[in-house]
């Protein structure tokens, strides 16, 4: 048994962060093998997009449940690669509507296919095991129990009783 495993939920946090840091960097690595020059980041905003024609930095926010300044600082990185544009809308002169630029589009339109080959992939990596495959439902549950009663209020209850 590894350090990790022998100490339980108490290096939870840890494991999560080293499996993600792990799964991002071979993501990178694929859009780089594949000269796509994209960073695992940016999926979220480019999914997003690629399903809606333009959507409001409030509505990306929410979907994501993220922060405002979140999404408003990844939606300025990319416009800053000349991938998306903002202008305001129609409507709401308060509200920013990002889309794609030309060039923002071509760029989705070449990442496709390595979206599917990588879901393909991830399917392939989870039922390789007896419990991994239903690790999104499991993950599903814990953040789900964590909207209802943080980690932080469920240690604190515990500890003044």
């Amino acid at each position: 048994m590894n350090f990790y495993e022998s100490l339980g939920f108490l290096v939870f946090g840890s494991r999560l962060r080293r499996l993600s840091e792990t799964f991002l960097g071979d993501v990178n690595r694929i859009y780089s093998a594949h000269d796509l020059k994209f960073d695992a980041a940016w999926f979220p905003v480019f999914y997003i997009l690629s399903r809606k024609e333009s959507v409001s930095i409030r509505d990306i926010a929410d979907e994501l449940v993220i922060s405002h300044s979140s999404v408003s600082q990844l939606v300025s990185a990319l416009q800053q690669k000349g991938l998306v544009k903002t202008t305001t809308a129609a409507d709401d002169a308060r509200r920013k509507v990002v889309e794609f630029t030309a060039k923002g589009k071509k760029l989705q339109q070449q990442i496709a296919p390595v979206w599917t080959a990588l879901s393909q992939a991830m399917e392939e990596l989870v039922n390789e095991g007896r419990h991994s495959k239903v690790l999104l439902k499991a993950i599903g549950e814990v953040e789900a129990g964590i909207a209802q009663q943080s980690l932080f209020d469920r240690v604190e209850r515990i500890m003044n009783p």
